[in-house]
């Protein structure tokens, strides 16, 4: 997923010590439906850990990357968070 980097929490470290993110990732795309260009906007939040989480606490906000990873559901929550497991400059 191409995206800008919106926000950036603190990095944290969990219960057993590994490194986290929290931060938000803005999408925005064209793409054609029912035979009509559409403009697609999303503002995704987003987790990192380990080594992917200390690389993405060093970037600027405003600064583009295209984002691999995968969408889960929380424990305890019904939203989306898109777990970014690599990342490289857009």
């Amino acid at each position: 997923m191409a995206a800008v980097l919106a926000e950036i929490d603190v990095l944290r470290y969990t219960p057993s010590g590994v490194p986290a993110l929290n931060c938000r990732l803005e999408h925005v795309s064209e793409v054609t439906e029912a035979g009509q260009v559409r403009q697609v906007k999303a503002l995704v939040r987003s987790v990192s850990f380990a080594s992917i989480a200390e690389r993405l606490a060093h970037q600027d906000i405003g600064s583009s990357w295209i984002f691999k990873g995968f969408l889960a559901t929380p424990l305890g929550t019904k939203q989306l968070v898109f777990h970014i497991q690599e990342f490289v400059k857009d």
